[in-house]
């Protein structure tokens, strides 16, 4: 009975941190856009790769060391890049909430919402190692896994549709320049913490 919750706790420490991932989700819930397709691709894919770290997946990782520079470069060059056209956006200016205007189709949306999820090395320590490896401590690892996977549901479904409270606040074009530096900057230091680990 302890194993859900505990998988629970954990999973949903290890999913607060904001990273690249949830300042997308936050981004996309304010602007209404695609909010539904993009939290269960995050909240699919984080399940899934708990999935395979409760399976023992996160064994092979440690069987394969060169896996983890591969991620750990290939994810801190594409949060480089996604950080510098947040630092564009938020230097043009000109962002705001208008219905009528998409800021992107929801294949764009769900693309970069698969690559924020991927490439992002932190993930599969997360998900993979730390949450597959005390899984194995667990008196059910299944129950454990489970409760990581619903904290993750929780998380991004609250994210994604509880940012709609924001949008008073994101309806001034200053506001989303704010934003946008700081989605740059947490890109930038994620980046910075890859590459000196």
């Amino acid at each position: 009975m302890t194993s859900f919750p505990s998988g629970f706790g954990l999973g949903l420490s290890l999913i607060l941190a904001i990273g690249a991932q949830n300042a997308f989700v936050l981004r996309q819930g304010l602007r209404g856009e695609h909010v539904l397709p993009v939290v269960l691709t995050c909240a699919l894919s984080d399940a899934l790769l708990i999935a395979a770290g409760v399976a023992g997946f996160g064994a092979l990782v440690t069987a394969v060391p060169w896996i983890v520079p591969v991620f750990r470069w290939g994810g801190a060059a594409f949060l480089v890049l996604y950080g510098a056209r947040a630092a564009w956006a938020a230097w043009r200016g000109g962002g705001h909430l208008d219905p009528a205007t998409a800021a992107g189709g929801l294949r764009r949306a769900v693309a970069i919402c698969l690559a924020l999820t991927w490439l992002n090395p932190h993930v599969y320590l997360d998900t993979l190692v730390l949450l597959g490896g005390v899984s194995t401590q667990a008196d059910s690892p299944v129950a454990f896994g489970l409760g990581a996977m619903t904290a993750s549901f929780v998380f991004f479904f609250s994210l994604g549709y509880g940012a709609a409270l924001l949008r008073p606040v994101f309806a001034r074009p200053a506001a989303w320049r704010v934003l946008d530096a700081g989605i740059a900057l947490v890109m930038w230091a994620i980046a910075a913490s890859l590459l000196s680990a």
